[in-house]
């Protein structure tokens, strides 16, 4: 499993921004729904790496967010099993929730709030080697997605990954030339981005390593309270 806990950076300048968070991530698949945790922060689980990417870089797109994920299992306190959890977890409170997954979120949000680095996300689970190296790809892409121009979002946002040809129909719903669309494709380097989530993905699912490996020097404290 895959537990993300994301905190507002700039909540004293731009007031509390969480329900806009949660409205942003609402549609995507989850096994805890997104929601409030404390204060201006938000935790959701989700079962599929390639949905921990894709909600990691929907914050880091809004620039005010820091962003932790940590691999490891997350239960109800009435379970014992990894496997009856999964069937239960959908309609829990994620402040009722237990597991090491949440120790490890609160570790990577800690240290991404500490973090002096321009994409302020970071990974923990049980196997450090890989979580490192997941953290370095997504921040890479990160700092793609980041760097981002709104005329470039403006093309981006109606293209569909995987289709061909679509450049005529934004260009005519733009009302801009198909340069123009091909141009920003280019110059925010979309298909790249694209090419390297599988990659993310990958090596955060060998972050989870030996299933029973507890998070040494972290006592359990998912919500920081």
């Amino acid at each position: 499993m895959f537990v993300l806990t994301i905190n507002q950076r700039d909540s004293r300048e731009s007031g509390d921004r969480v329900e806009e968070l949660l409205d942003l991530l609402s549609e995507l698949p989850t096994l805890v729904p997104f929601q409030r945790s404390i204060g201006d922060e938000a935790i959701g689980v989700v079962q599929s790496a390639h949905v921990a990417v894709e909600v990691a870089l929907a914050a880091i797109r809004e620039r005010r967010w820091h962003i932790g994920i940590g691999v490891g299992p997350v239960n109800p306190p009435s379970t014992t099993t990894q496997l009856e959890s999964s069937a239960q977890l959908a309609d829990q409170s994620i402040n009722d929730a237990e597991g090491f997954g949440l120790v490890y979120a609160r570790r990577a949000v800690n240290r991404a709030q500490r973090s002096t680095e321009r994409i302020p996300l970071a990974v923990e689970g049980p196997d450090g080697e890989a979580a490192a190296q997941a953290e370095a790809v997504l921040r890479l892409i990160a700092q793609i997605v980041f760097t981002r121009t709104e005329a470039e979002w403006s093309v981006l946002d109606l293209l569909v990954p995987g289709v061909r040809g679509q450049q005529k129909a934004i260009a005519s719903a733009l009302g801009i030339s198909t340069q123009a669309v091909s141009k920003a494709i280019a110059r925010s380097f979309w298909n790249e981005e694209w090419a390297c989530r599988p990659a993310a993905a990958r090596l955060l699912d060998l972050v989870s390593g030996p299933e029973s490996l507890e998070p040494a020097g972290v006592p359990y404290n998912p919500r920081g309270v």
